[in-house]
């Protein structure tokens, strides 16, 4: 398997649940309050999470890669892909709740349709990013800088930390298991996504079963 990055397996994770959006409101049955419920759920995870990286990224990983030699006019475009992300996201987040309150065939069109473009916004900059900053990071991952970026980032409450593992291996393929895992030890890993990711596995892992 190619060597990867914790953060291009995280962004393996919203890639994979922006398609479980698409799929599910591309398919809703108009009326069911229940499945607009779950995949309200589903959505306050992923929005959360999206927002919770990418203001990290910008908060702490920027610096460490500015330190280790990436340009700062490339972080500032990555910032204004951001930007446009937040807004692609806003809209989704209200059309998702307007799907919630209704479950109406309408506001699953719309839903469909904000989530959709959200997808061709976010992949665009997780493309971009990857691209320019992966390199960077596997180069780079014994450098102090990095070692001190992603202790920073593992600074969390047992609980964030559950519910973001027990998500970030929900689907997820050998090469992206096995960056996560090259972060965090196998033990270590089942132990925190097992007691504090529970609350994942009962409410939202189900959403994609369904």
């Amino acid at each position: 398997m190619a060597e990867m990055s914790m953060n291009k397996a995280i962004h393996a994770a919203f890639r994979r649940d922006l398609q479980r959006f698409i799929d599910a409101l591309g398919t809703f049955p108009a009326g069911d309050t229940k499945r607009a419920e779950q995949l309200a759920t589903a959505w306050a995870n992923f929005d959360d999470q999206l927002v919770f990286h990418h203001e990290g990224e910008h908060e702490t990983a920027w610096p460490a890669l500015e330190a280790v030699g990436v340009s700062r006019d490339l972080l500032t475009q990555l910032d204004a892909e951001h930007d446009k992300m937040a807004a692609a996201l806003a809209a989704a987040r209200s059309a998702i709740g307007a799907l919630r309150s209704t479950a109406g065939a309408d506001e699953a069109a719309a839903a469909w349709a904000a989530v959709q473009e959200l997808q061709a916004v976010t992949v665009q900059h997780l493309d971009h990013e990857e691209a320019e900053i992966e390199p960077v990071y596997l180069a780079k991952k014994d450098t102090a800088e990095i070692k001190a970026m992603g202790r920073k980032f593992g600074q969390v409450s047992p609980a964030r930390g559950g519910r973001f593992f027990a998500w970030v291996t929900d689907g997820a393929k050998p090469d992206e298991l096995a960056a996560i895992t090259g972060t965090i030890p196998a033990p270590v890993l089942m132990i925190i996504s097992g007691v504090f990711g529970r609350g994942y596995r009962k409410n939202v892992a189900p959403v994609w079963r369904s």
